[in-house]
């Protein structure tokens, strides 16, 4: 039987056993992208022979990555992602009614069309909304354009490991240019690896968030396919608003009832566990200046 294993940790590798033939493979201008079936994990989307998305557990990362901060905001109106081809993302941004504009800043064209073609029952009703504006282009430099200062009151960094054309997704003015975009009160949230095998990126990515942005914080998924356990999310604001504030729970609970969502991971009730932090993964947390 035919097998896909992924190496993204030293020492450590993952495999998968195929279901038929795979389904696509080709060499983008950036990466070569793969699509296939699986026996336990539904279809796949490898970038690079890395996994970025099955069907089977993609909503423990893309639910976590939008209902928590759009609910917990109360106001989103105008959404970014960036990168996000698969369109898993943004379509769970466009099941709220209240979000107007989802803007997709992707860099690589063939993974757009081919996550439409082979992933229809993630992202079909969101290709066909209206509110979704797909952009390809290098997030970096749509994020510098005039047009997107002060314009989103959430941007969302669905951004690959630090390696490659991604690595400008780590820099300080790649951080900046996301400060700018936002609107007063807006949160940007970026997934900062499995602190298990990546503990450093979670801890020198809050390093740096807190020099750029002052306020920060991390939460937490549990996506099995990405191995090691708990995947860091970590959250950033302008203004001052704070992400994991219990004062606001009920409010949460009664727009997450009201709005009719159909989750398979996300709750209410998981929002707020998830900034409850393992006492291993709080040491990681940088000390905060006094």
């Amino acid at each position: 039987m035919t097998t896909f294993t992924e190496k993204l940790h030293p020492g450590y590798a993952q495999e998968m056993m195929l279901k038929g033939e795979p389904l696509f493979e080709g060499q983008s201008p950036f990466q070569n992208v793969k699509f296939f079936d699986t026996e336990r994990n539904g279809r796949v989307m490898a970038l690079d022979d890395i996994v970025q998305i099955t069907t089977r557990d993609h909503a423990a990362y893309s639910e976590m990555l939008t209902h928590l901060p759009i609910l917990e905001h109360g106001k989103v109106k105008s959404v970014l992602i960036v990168g996000g081809g698969d369109i898993a993302i943004a379509a769970e941004a466009l099941k709220h009614a209240s979000v107007a504009e989802v803007v997709m800043a992707e860099i690589d064209p063939v993974v757009v069309e081919k996550a439409k073609e082979f992933f229809p029952e993630i992202n079909r009703k969101a290709v066909k909304d209206k509110r979704l504006d797909i952009q390809i282009v290098d997030a970096f430099e749509y994020l510098g354009r005039p047009e997107s200062k002060e314009h989103f009151d959430l941007v969302i960094a669905d951004r690959p490991d630090p390696v490659g054309p991604a690595e400008i997704l780590f820099a300080d003015d790649f951080y900046k240019r996301i400060r700018a975009a936002l609107k007063p009160g807006g949160f940007a949230v970026f997934q900062t690896g499995v602190p298990f095998y990546q503990p450093e990126e979670m801890t020198d990515t809050l390093k740096q968030m807190g020099r750029i942005f002052g306020t920060c914080g991390t939460y937490l998924s549990v996506v099995p396919t990405y191995i090691g356990g708990f995947m860091a999310l970590t959250w950033v604001s302008v203004g001052g608003a704070v992400l994991g504030d219990a004062r606001k729970a009920k409010k949460v609970a009664a727009a997450f009832t009201a709005s009719k969502i159909k989750t398979d991971y996300y709750t209410p009730d998981i929002h707020w566990a998830s900034f409850a932090l393992p006492a291993w993964i709080a040491r990681l947390v940088p000390k905060k200046r006094k």
